[in-house]
């Protein structure tokens, strides 16, 4: 390129042109100051780049100090400490998305008020779920299905064998079933969850991964048959509250807290994580210093979170009006390769 080192500079940062007439790369003479990547030689790049790495280290440092003096000097005078700053991660940078629910919108409320799930969650049918397998079961599937029946209160299961999915759906609506859970594997493993709302749907394909069963959770607990508590995290959309609601229809409204079971769908970056969980309470004496004035020991209660399994995560892959249709079927939503373009877009 032309360029050479100046004299005396022992650390490759400054290159100047040697005047032969090659462009430099701020238009003149001056010091420009380059990248570690464009030093060839691997001292010298290593010793740069460690230079400008512990610059940045000690500015960082003499930021954070410049704030805590300055908060300190606010607090000091009666004055409001200045604003901390908020580190910005892809939840908070998402892009806007016009499907967000507002506290104020009259026409979401309108669409819960009318749409599928409206009978469960109002407490006029109790939910009553079917689950069955496609027709080539694994043999992760049948440990995967019971410890979903031991999760869903009011749940069945009925083995497959050769019947078309849509006999299912006609037997299923017939024994006043208000869901049916397909689940669905592929090399000996279950990878996909088919989900359908009797009797007028709608049906939910979730592509299924992750998947953790019981047995391999360190220090797991078993479930009792209490009915557990739902909890539904970040489904802000339209579609997410569509999804959330879905959930919620599976589960009875009314839980029993005396359970201490609670049950998880946390929706992060379309990504749904199912945990199941149940509190538990233990009673710790407090150490012999912190005694009361009598001197006798004080209990303290203690809780914390017992995982019960199974842990996996859900894609929504397609949202379909009705029960299950492949061929006049009409969609609400589907998933497609080109919606992946930014990191920052988000549906549910």
């Amino acid at each position: 390129m032309g360029f050479k080192r100046k004299k005396g500079d022992g650390d490759g940062e400054e290159m100047e042109s040697d005047g032969r007439g090659k462009p430099s790369f701020n238009g003149g003479g001056q010091r420009h100051v380059i990248l570690p990547s464009m030093i060839k030689n691997k001292d010298k790049r290593s010793k740069v780049y460690a230079k400008q790495k512990h610059e940045k280290k000690l500015e960082k440092q003499k930021k954070i100090r410049e704030r805590d003096a300055a908060e300190k000097r606010a607090l000091e005078l009666g004055e409001e400490p200045p604003q901390k700053q908020i580190p910005k991660t892809i939840e908070n940078t998402r892009e806007s998305d016009e499907t967000v629910c507002r506290p104020d919108d009259e026409e979401l409320f309108a669409d819960i008020d009318a749409d599928e799930f409206n009978p469960v969650l109002r407490r006029e049918v109790t939910p009553k779920i079917l689950i069955t397998t496609c027709r080539f079961n694994s043999t992760r599937g049948p440990a995967f299905i019971s410890e979903l029946l031991s999760v869903i209160p009011n749940s069945h299961y009925q083995k497959r064998g050769t019947y078309d999915l849509k006999k299912i759906v006609e037997y299923a609506t017939k024994k006043d079933f208000t869901s049916l859970i397909v689940v669905h594997t592929n090399r000996r493993e279950p990878d996909a969850l088919l989900i359908i709302g009797l009797p007028n749907g709608p049906t939910a394909h979730f592509k299924l991964s992750n998947l953790v069963l019981r047995k391999d959770i360190k220090n797991h607990g078993n479930p009792t048959s209490h009915e557990p508590e739902l909890v539904l995290n970040n489904f802000t959309t339209r579609l997410g509250n569509r999804v959330g609601r879905f959930f919620q229809s599976l589960f009875p409204p009314d839980p029993n807290f005396r359970g201490r079971r609670v049950v998880t769908f946390h929706n992060q970056r379309d990504f749904i994580f199912f945990r199941h969980h149940r509190y538990i309470f233990d009673i710790k004496e407090i150490k012999p210093s912190d005694k009361g004035k009598d001197g006798v020991a004080q209990e303290r209660v203690k809780p914390r979170l017992q995982e019960c399994g199974p842990r996996f995560t859900l894609k929504l892959v397609t949202l379909q009006h009705g029960t299950f249709d492949t061929k006049g079927g009409e969609f609400e939503w589907v998933h497609k390769p080109e919606m992946d373009t930014s990191r920052r877009r988000f549906f549910l």
